[in-house]
């Protein structure tokens, strides 16, 4: 079973930036096209963020280019989620997830983190 922990969410000024990571275990991660997606109180969970398995595409929401880089390492297991000028309006928990041969775009993920807390204040 795939298992997703994320880590490196936190407290951070409007402009500063957060690299989160997201720990893949219990399958194959370089078989599984990889997202990041996050969810503000009181509004429903949105894309972020899409990395394909294979390839190399990647995906993002209108939002965040230009500002946020997701990135892989496949010899650890892990994807990134680099936030650089940020904003208060990213302040939401961030999930990691995960689908297998997926091409990393929005609307593929079928295994999920717990999600880790950014708060960006003004």
């Amino acid at each position: 079973q795939v298992q997703l922990v994320e880590s490196g969410g936190g407290l951070v000024q409007a402009g500063g930036s957060l690299r989160l990571s997201c720990t893949f275990s219990g399958r194959t991660f370089s078989s599984y096209g990889m997202g990041w997606f996050r969810q503000a109180p009181g509004k429903e969970r949105e894309f972020v963020a899409g990395h394909s398995w294979t390839g190399g595409a990647t995906y993002y929401a209108d939002s965040v280019k230009g500002r946020f880089t997701i990135s892989r390492d496949n010899a650890k297991n892990t994807v990134y989620l680099q936030m650089n000028s940020l904003k208060p309006e990213d302040t939401a928990v961030y999930y990691c997830a995960a689908r297998y041969r997926g091409r990393g775009v929005s609307t593929e993920y079928n295994y999920w983190g717990q999600g880790t807390q950014v708060t960006v204040s003004s």
